[in-house]
């Protein structure tokens, strides 16, 4: 059979740097285990969280983490039972992940960018039986509460946990974000400070299976609502270790710099592999505030800085960002969005060469599949090697046939990060990502001899034009190219000459002190043709302020398909 599969071969065991093996020995550790020895190895006086000119030590953490699973149990909560958590990157955020943990519940990331109907969807999908909230965010709990199976709400507030004086300052000047927190008939609402003032702090460790569900992640489909991607204290504890060995960790060693959104899959992962390795984090409570960032890489001076694409190509463009000392980070890792090949070069002049790792995964496995090595050779443009235990094949979407080297299929892929139980309640839809096994990504992909692995398109965003296959990534990464385009999201649109067939059209968002004109796109078109096939040249450029983003800056397709239509 591995005659006939290029990829069950593992052609990129080669690459591996010598400190990570094609195997690895797992520890048989839930992740408040892992989370217990980390506090016991480096001590409780370790910083835990840095939080605007306050810090969280270990031992506060883990004392706030057992009030917080008290609160859980008092108030009726089982294991297995469901806590949203709907935060920005605040305290409450961390101390609410090793509660729900320690109270063995199942913690699920709820965007603070939903709508009030959004919110309620996801509370009565995923079953929540409490929700810990913002008060700024209050009003829309308020509005949905009593309609869910919620029995309390945990309100928290940007001010808590810090320093007095910017505390009393914040507020009056208005600075800090608030809201007004009502009573909500037949549920109780408390304050997390009160919570954590009121509730005995004596150790609490529910002990669970490894098979036992440990995160409900949502993620977004082509088509119906979102869904709740379960994950097992088993993929957890595997990724961490994965992860670990693959960066080269050291227990209690590193400082962690993310504006990853803790409710996203990516920054809860990174919130939680950081606090059971012992590493301190800075929490960034708005990802968009590029002046805290610089701030803090500048004083906190990291090891480790996670970021996507686009997060660093608009720190890039800050002379303050270049002037940092870049030392102390042995790392920068970009995921969630490919990072334009072209930008590479220059990020790196900036930061050091060779520093960039390139990551690819999704929700559904925990998050990552494969990574640029952090040591060994690294190629513009990839997302690099399968992860050790990982096992990869490219496959015609259409014929379900495994394609040759250096062709695209779709990315499928079995590991120990992997999710096993599917989906929250959506049987179908489990069926349909996850056979054997094997997770189905709906990503398409190419593997060059060498076992590197290069993101060539989403399915859902291929565009057929003729019969000919048209993979958006590859038009606009040609694209950005141009010396007049800072950004391009190229889509297919239906052609209203050809019923069955699109076109290909591209958003366009020009450098700074470039005007939109005729001659521009005419130009644009011109170059284009020079570089890619005829069937590839879009048919239609718009010009743009700016691209439509998710929170965590990732280009959102199907809402461009919408404003394109």
């Amino acid at each position: 059979m591995a005659e006939n599969n290029p990829y069950a071969k593992k052609p990129w065991l080669k690459f591996y740097d010598k400190h990570v093996k094609e195997t690895l020995e797992y520890p048989n550790k839930t992740y408040i285990e892992l989370f217990k020895d980390a506090v016991e190895e480096v001590g409780k006086d370790h910083v835990a969280v840095y939080y605007m000119g306050s810090a969280i030590t270990f031992g506060e953490l883990n004392h706030y983490a057992n009030k917080f699973a008290h609160f859980l149990k008092e108030t009726g909560l089982k294991p297995g039972d469901t806590v949203g958590v709907n935060l920005p990157n605040i305290p409450a955020y961390y101390i609410a992940i090793i509660g729900i943990q320690k109270a063995g519940c199942i913690l699920t990331g709820v965007s603070p960018l939903l709508s009030a109907d959004e919110l309620k969807y996801q509370l009565n999908d995923s079953g929540a039986k409490v929700l810990v909230t913002l008060d700024a965010l209050f009003s829309r709990a308020e509005e949905v509460a009593q309609e869910t199976e919620v029995k309390a709400v945990v309100v928290a507030g940007i001010a808590d946990f810090l320093p007095t004086i910017k505390r009393v300052l914040g507020k009056l000047l208005k600075k800090i974000p608030t809201g007004v927190v009502n009573p909500i008939p037949g549920i109780p609402v408390k304050q997390f400070m009160n919570v954590l003032k009121e509730m005995p702090g004596d150790e609490v460790l529910i002990k669970r299976k490894m098979e036992d569900p440990c995160l409900m992640q949502y993620t977004g489909g082509t088509t119906g609502p979102p869904k709740g991607a379960v994950l097992t204290q088993r993929n957890i504890s595997n990724h961490i270790f994965q992860l670990g060995i693959w960066l080269d960790t050291k227990r209690g060693e590193d400082l962690m710099i993310s504006a990853f959104p803790l409710f996203h899959m990516a920054g809860l992962f990174l919130g939680m592999i950081t606090m059971s390795l012992g590493d301190s984090q800075v929490a960034i409570p708005n990802p968009r505030d590029l002046d805290f960032i610089i701030a803090a890489i500048d004083k906190y001076k990291p090891n480790g800085v996670v970021n996507v694409p686009t997060i660093f190509l608009e720190l890039l463009k800050k002379p303050e960002f270049k002037k940092l000392d870049f030392s102390s980070v042995k790392w920068f890792v970009s995921g969630a969005a490919p990072f334009p090949a072209e930008y590479i070069k220059e990020f790196e002049i900036v930061v050091g060469a060779g520093k960039l790792v390139e990551v690819f995964g999704m929700t559904e496995t925990s998050p990552i599949n494969t990574s640029l090595p952090l040591y060994g050779k690294k190629k513009p443009g990839s997302v690099g090697l399968p992860f050790p235990d990982v096992e990869v094949k490219l496959i015609d979407p259409t014929t379900g046939k495994i394609v040759p080297i250096g062709e695209a299929g779709e990315f499928v892929v079995k590991g120990p990060q992997v999710f096993t139980i599917g989906y929250h309640n959506k049987p179908d839809e489990t069926k349909n990502a996850l056979k054997d096994g094997w997770m189905y990504t709906g990503d398409v992909c190419e593997m060059d001899e060498d076992g590197y692995f290069y993101v060539v398109d989403r399915l859902k965003d291929m565009v057929i034009v003729s019969g000919f296959k048209v993979f958006t990534r590859n038009v606009d990464d040609v694209l950005m190219e141009h010396k007049d385009i800072d950004m391009a999201a190229t889509i297919g649109l239906p052609d209203p000459k050809r019923p069955g067939s699109e076109i290909v059209a591209t958003a366009i968002v020009l450098k700074s002190g470039v005007e939109e004109s005729d001659k521009l796109k005419e130009e644009i078109t011109k170059y284009m043709q020079e570089k890619v096939a005829k069937y590839e040249v879009p048919k239609r450029i718009d010009f743009m302020e700016a691209l439509p983003v998710s929170a965590v800056g990732k280009i959102l397709k199907r809402e461009l398909r919408d404003m394109m239509k």
